[in-house]
């Protein structure tokens, strides 16, 4: 099939099965779909949404279809993506499995870790949850001392994680574990998974100045694990979880760019109007929005770049580390325009009109951007040292 072709039909297709309550900007969380066990669909909407594009293939489009996903070319994605866009078709599906833990699988997954997860992460039929940092290794993560110990069959983990994000409504967890004390810290770690729900795991979720908990403890007490969850070779995850840490931070970054954010442009107008030439009224604000905008767009377009090279098998590697750095500016850039914009209206709290405060704890969300996935200090250091070469960096 050309590609004129695939976008046509992508197009009608669209048209035809999205429904029009996943064609407007979503309102924050509560119009984000997780999936997962125990998820609740916002609308009968959101439901139609995820299961026809989960039929297709298409909240993985480009994972093989003998594991859930569509099987589309790079260039077919890109297609899709652009579609969706176009209407402001939201996505059907955000999961820590679709981005982080599935490509792990795809690369590092044995043929029945991946039938077993992948088709259930594509379908949203599970929810993950990631377990990496430590209150003793954030940063320096390969210091990390929750243990598992080898019981012939099966794993006895033992310790605690932090930051673990939404662990308190997860299913499962991709965990690393020290198999091998004795060894160097990078060496000795192992990566696992394994179900939330497992006796011994229990969760404490940490409130944030946002209000919210999105952010958790999560306490392991002789938890047992059997040998089969065990992702790649024993003691050597510390591979799959810098594999991993590209994908998150690449994932965050993009997060800063317009896909599927509320529309500044759109706040900017409701807010101040347009002047007798068609323009915002007020330059200052101006000025903010469009800068925001035409940064978006070049954070898109390198993405759409490292995809490229990705493809071309250069892969994305420290590149990660600048859509992590310049994703996780913007965004709070962002979000300080809308706050502008909003002025005094922007720091209701608890009201009906605000949607119980959603921009404001939104806005101090964004805070958190600059430290999940790796702190802004540390990818600056990545990009100094790996990319630029920089002396004595």
């Amino acid at each position: 099939m050309s590609l004129d072709t695939f976008r046509q039909e992508t197009r009608e297709w669209l048209a035809q099965n999205c429904p029009p309550g996943m064609r407007k900007p979503s309102r924050g969380e509560p119009d984000i779909c997780w999936g997962g066990r125990n998820w609740k669909f916002e609308s009968e909407d959101q439901k139609i949404w995820l299961e026809r594009m989960a039929a297709r293939g298409w909240t993985v489009p480009m994972w093989p279809k003998e594991y859930g996903g569509g099987g589309l070319s790079r260039e077919e994605e890109k297609i899709l993506r652009e579609e969706m866009r176009a209407i402001g078709a939201r996505s059907p599906l955000e999961s820590f499995g679709i981005w982080m833990l599935g490509p792990a699988l795809l690369q590092f997954g044995n043929e029945a870790q991946k039938k077993e997860h992948l088709p259930k992460i594509a379908r949203g039929e599970i929810r993950w949850c990631q377990g990496y940092s430590e209150p003793g290794a954030g940063s320096d993560l390969a210091s990390l001392q929750t243990k598992a110990e080898d019981k012939g069959d099966y794993f006895l983990v033992n310790g605690q994680k932090i930051w673990t994000s939404y662990a308190d409504k997860a299913d499962w967890i991709f965990c690393l574990v020290r198999t091998d004390p004795a060894a160097p810290k990078h060496s000795g770690i192992s990566f696992v998974l394994f179900d939330m729900t497992t006796p011994g795991v229990s969760t404490k979720p940490i409130l944030l100045i946002s209000g919210k908990s999105p952010f958790c403890e999560t306490f392991f007490d002789d938890v047992k694990v059997p040998k089969e969850n065990l992702v790649g070779n024993l003691n050597e995850g510390w591979t799959i979880a810098k594999y991993l840490l590209t994908h998150e931070r690449a994932s965050i970054g993009a997060g800063g760019s317009l896909a599927g954010l509320r529309s500044l442009p759109a706040a900017a107008i409701k807010a101040v109007g347009r002047d007798q030439n068609g323009r915002l009224a007020d330059a200052f604000i101006r000025n903010d929005v469009i800068r925001a905008e035409i940064d978006g767009y070049a954070l898109l377009a390198t993405v759409e770049r490292y995809k490229a090279e990705a493809k071309a098998g250069q892969g994305v590697g420290s590149k990660s580390a600048i859509l992590k750095y310049a994703g996780t500016e913007l965004n709070k850039r962002r979000y300080e325009t809308f706050m502008t914009i909003a002025g005094s209206d922007g720091l209701e709290w608890e009201s009906e009109r605000s949607e119980d405060g959603t921009l404001a704890r939104e806005w101090l969300r964004t805070k958190a951007n600059s430290i999940e996935g790796g702190t802004s200090e540390v990818m600056l250091g990545i990009v100094a040292k790996q990319i630029l070469k920089l002396p004595g960096a």
